[in-house]
């Protein structure tokens, strides 16, 4: 009983209850008789009730011990009569999401180029764009890429050797991307292992590549899917746009010819300028216009796929896309200035080659100035339903404003409305 005593006395200097209350519960049980068997029968209640309190002494503890420790937002605001809501984005606001993406690099060891910059804007998220950049190391520390390289140092790599090597490349990334999926499959590996390798050969991707030789001042472009390359070169004081890449989409009829000519017959391949369906006829993954319709249902009931293309009469012969690139191959000029636009399909929607923004904000003396920015001309309030009233939604002269220090968000804004800060803001 040693311990039941030792927990009274601590019960006696605790703030769970004051001591005379168990004090009163001990005497109203003990002094109802003065007898022997009362005596022991308030001792033997004595202890039921210090036995009963210490018994839930930890409870009381942690619900007052709980009550301080709540981590549970406290919501003191009163109810608001009307809707509150924050004002939709500011210039600066505006600025700073075109911007945050950006990056910049002076370039100063590779002949014939001085900088580049880049920028990225999500038209869903996350950003499924992807950009990587830099210049190539030297294979001369590194043997098994010297061995390669020693053939033919001693005269210029052929154009179309780096044309099919470029090819080549992306080509069996590709089978990689698509093989890897079917393979693992049919392996031992986990489902989950299983699921992320198919998942990326599900979803698809287009690709854009480019790549400059100092030493000879070839460009070379390589383009799968509907992103464009955009070289600008000044000549008689003006900039002239040279594409580089043609879109590879239904509506080209390169690609139609080539289409009709792998799949012989199949007339129903290309309709409304779409593969099956697909605005692009050529693509990384995408797997569904590339695996056989056997494989994709077994997909479907094994791991849940995505349901094959419908209507399955017409997918006769896949693959229907392909990841092979159409590589170009262009002479720079070092004597005239040139610059080269990269761009995803979204910055084209809005925007043509002929377009010269890179070309004033060259020559332009407030471009990277913002204390220089001219003055904005004055619009009228402004909604979507304009678009049906002559207001163009595509890039429009009279918008151009040159205020970043960035070229990349330079193209970036006046491809969303320029000047118009409601049509860029919306």
């Amino acid at each position: 009983m040693l311990p039941l005593r030792v927990i009274r006395t601590r019960l006696g200097r605790k703030s769970i209850g004051p001591r005379p209350i168990l004090q009163a519960q001990a005497r109203g049980f003990s002094s109802a008789k003065s007898s022997s068997s009362a005596s022991t029968f308030s001792k033997a209640t004595r202890y039921i009730v210090i036995t009963s309190a210490a018994v839930s002494t930890p409870y009381l503890w942690w619900l007052l011990a709980s009550s301080t420790r709540d981590q549970v937002p406290r919501l003191q605001s009163p109810p608001a009569e009307h809707l509150v809501v924050e004002p939709g984005p500011s210039k600066d606001d505006v600025t700073r999401i075109i911007s945050q993406a950006a990056y910049f690099f002076q370039v100063r060891s590779v002949a014939g180029v001085s900088r580049y910059d880049g920028t990225q804007l999500a038209s869903n998220g996350p950003c499924e764009d992807r950009f990587t950049h830099g210049k190539f190391p030297s294979p001369w520390n590194d043997g098994k890429h010297l061995s390669q390289v020693i053939p033919t140092a001693s005269k210029p790599v052929p154009d179309e050797a780096i044309q099919h090597a470029i090819q080549k490349a992306f080509v069996n990334l590709d089978d990689s991307i698509i093989k890897t999926a079917a393979d693992a499959s049919q392996s031992e590996e986990p489902l989950q292992d299983k699921l992320k390798k198919l998942a990326v050969a599900y979803a698809g991707s287009c690709a854009l590549l480019s790549v400059y030789d100092p030493v000879t001042s070839n460009l070379h472009v390589a383009c799968t899917g509907d992103s464009r390359a955009v070289l600008g070169q000044k000549s008689n004081d003006k900039w002239e746009a040279i594409p580089l890449s043609v879109d590879q989409t239904g509506d080209n009829q390169e690609e139609v010819a080539r289409l009709s000519k792998e799949h012989p017959g199949e007339d129903n391949i290309i309709k409304g300028g779409r593969v099956l369906g697909m605005m692009v006829s050529r693509a990384f993954g995408d797997a569904r216009w590339k695996w056989p319709l056997e494989l994709q249902q077994n997909f479907v009931q094994r791991f849940y796929g995505t349901a094959p293309l419908t209507p399955t009469e017409d997918f006769q012969t896949p693959p229907y896309l392909t990841a092979e690139p159409v590589v170009t191959t262009t002479k720079i000029d070092p004597s005239k200035p040139s610059f080269l636009i990269l761009a995803s399909d979204g910055l084209w929607y809005t925007l043509s080659n002929q377009h010269d923004l890179v070309g004033k904000w060259v020559e332009s003396p407030t471009a990277g100035k913002r204390s220089n920015i001219l003055p904005e001309p004055t619009y009228g309030p402004f909604d979507f339903g304009q678009f049906w009233q002559g207001v163009s939604w595509k890039f429009v002269e009279g918008r151009t404003t040159i205020q970043d220090d960035n070229v990349a968000v330079h193209l970036v804004r006046n491809a969303l409305g320029g000047n118009h800060h409601e049509l860029i803001a919306g």
